[in-house]
C-alpha cells in the first residue's frame, strides 16, 4: 500500500516497534492535552488564497543563519534514533543532506557527533542539554564545532523531565545494546533501570536545574557558534533571548512532552515573533504533519519549521528511504499550498494569506 502522507508512518511504526520504544517516541506529558492541541490548533487556521497569479515557477529556498537550504523544513533533534532503526542518526543525516536541508542532532543521540559528520557533507546543528558537569558541556560543544556542526540549539524547557506516564508504566530505559554515544567515554552513556522512567532518573541525576539566562551568556564565551534558544513560548522570554544574544529562537513545547496545558506552538508563535521585532529569526516545531502546516507557520512569521516524530516514525518504517520520503512529501505539499495560495516565493507568504480565531474581523477593502 503506497504511503501518501506523513501521518501514515505513525501506524506502521507502532506495528513495527516494541511497545516501550513506540510509546517513548509517541507519548506526551500527563493528560497529553498539548499533544493533541499541537495538531488541532493547525486545523483551526484557514487559508485566504489569492488567485490568478502566475505560479508556474515556485522558489522554496531560504537561508537559515546564513546557510542556504532547499526549503524551510528541517529535522528537529530527537533522541536515541537507533531504537527506531539500526542505522539511526546516520540514516537521518543522509536523508536530510539529500533533501538539501538541516539536521539537528540530539545530545542524547545513539550516534556521536563524529559519526554523524562521517556520513558526508551537510548542514547540521547540535542540540545541547546542559549537564551539571560543565566540563562535559564544554567538551561536547568543542567536539560539535570540530565535527563541523554550524549552530547550537540550546534546549531550555527541561530543568526536569516532564511526566510521561507511558515511560513510567513501561519502565523505559535505553536498550542494552545502545548507548548515548556522545557521552560514552564519560561514563554518562548508560541509563540505569529504574522503578519509574530510566530517562527521568538520568535527567534528575545529570541535567542542571540551575540553568538560567547567565548560562546562555556563558555558552557564548566558550563557542563562536550561533545559539538558538529552543523552548520559548512567551513574548517576555523572546525579548530576553534577543537581549541575551541568541541568534534565533525555536518556539517549541518539546513535542508536548514537558509541561502539559501549554498552548500549541502554532498558537504561541505570533506572540514570540512580534516580541522579537524582526531582530532574530523565529522557528517552530511541534505538530507539523502537512505542507499546509508549514505554510501556516510561515504566514504567522516563522522563518522555518522542524519535524520530530515524523522522522523517527518513518525511520522505524523504512529507514533512510522513509525519512527521505517524509521530507519529499512535505516539500511537495508545501509547494502545492504555495501555488494554490498564489505565492511564488517565501517572501510572498503573508499574514493576509491565513485567518485565525484570534483575528479581529477585517474591514472590507475599499475599492
Amino acid at each position: 500500500m503506497e504511503i501518501t502522507n506523513v501521518t501514515e508512518y505513525d501506524a506502521i511504526a507502532k506495528e513495527k516497534l516494541p511497545k516501550m520504544i513506540y510509546d517513548y517516541y509517541a507519548s506526551g506529558a500527563e493528560d497529553q492535552w498539548t499533544l493533541q492541541e499541537n495538531r488541532n490548533a493547525f486545523a483551526r487556521i484557514l487559508f485566504r488564497p489569492r488567485i490568478l497569479i502566475d505560479v508556474s515557477k515556485i522558489d522554496m529556498t531560504t537561508t537559515v543563519l546564513g546557510f542556504k537550504i532547499s526549503m524551510p523544513i528541517m529535522v528537529a533533534p530527537t533522541a536515541m534514533q537507533k531504537m527506531a532503526h539500526p542505522e539511526g542518526e546516520y540514516a537521518t543525516a543522509r536523508a536530510a543532506s539529500a533533501a538539501g536541508t538541516i539536521m539537528t542532532l540530539s545530545s542524547w543521540a545513539t550516534s556521536s557527533v563524529e559519526e554523524v559528520a562521517s556520513t558526508g557533507p551537510g548542514i547540521r546543528f547540535f542540540q545541547l542539554y546542559v549537564y551539571k558537569n560543565r566540563n562535559v558541556v564544554e567538551q561536547l560543544v568543542r567536539r560539535a564545532e570540530r565535527a563541523g556542526f554550524k549552530a547550537i540549539a540550546l534546549t531550555v524547557d527541561t530543568p526536569r523531565l516532564g511526566r510521561r506516564e507511558s515511560d513510567i508504566k513501561n519502565r523505559f530505559t535505553l536498550p542494552p545494546n545502545l548507548t548515548l554515544k556522545n557521552f560514552e567515554g564519560l561514563d554518562l552513556g548508560k541509563m540505569d533501570e529504574a522503578n519509574d522512567s530510566g530517562l527521568a532518573s538520568y535527567v534528575a541525576g545529570q541535567i542542571d536545574r540551575t540553568l538560567s539566562w547567565k548560562d546562555v551568556q556563558w555558552l557564548q564565551t566558550i563557542t563562536k557558534l550561533p545559539i538558538l534558544v529552543k523552548g520559548v513560548l512567551t513574548g517576555e522570554d523572546a525579548r530576553i533571548a534577543v537581549q541575551a544574544g541568541a541568534a534565533g529562537i525555536i518556539v517549541s513545547n518539546h513535542g508536548a512532552r514537558q509541561l502539559d496545558y501549554v498552548p500549541a506552538t502554532i498558537s504561541a508563535l505570533e506572540e514570540v515573533v512580534k516580541a522579537t521585532q524582526g531582530r532574530i529569526p523565529v522557528f517552530l516545531d511541534g505538530g507539523v504533519r502537512r505542507g499546509t502546516d508549514v505554510f501556516k507557520a510561515l504566514a504567522l512569521g516563522a522563518s522555518g519549521i522542524f519535524i520530530g516524530r515524523p522522522v523517527v516514525f518513518s525511520l522505524a518504517a523504512e529507514g533512510e528511504a522513509g525519512v527521505r520520503k517524509v521530507l519529499q512529501m512535505l516539500r511537495d505539499e508545501f509547494e502545492l499550498t504555495m501555488a494554490l495560495s498564489g505565492c511564488r516565493s517565501l517572501s510572498e507568504i503573508s499574514r493576509n494569506h491565513i485567518t485565525t480565531e484570534w483575528d479581529t474581523p477585517r474591514p472590507l477593502a475599499r475599492l
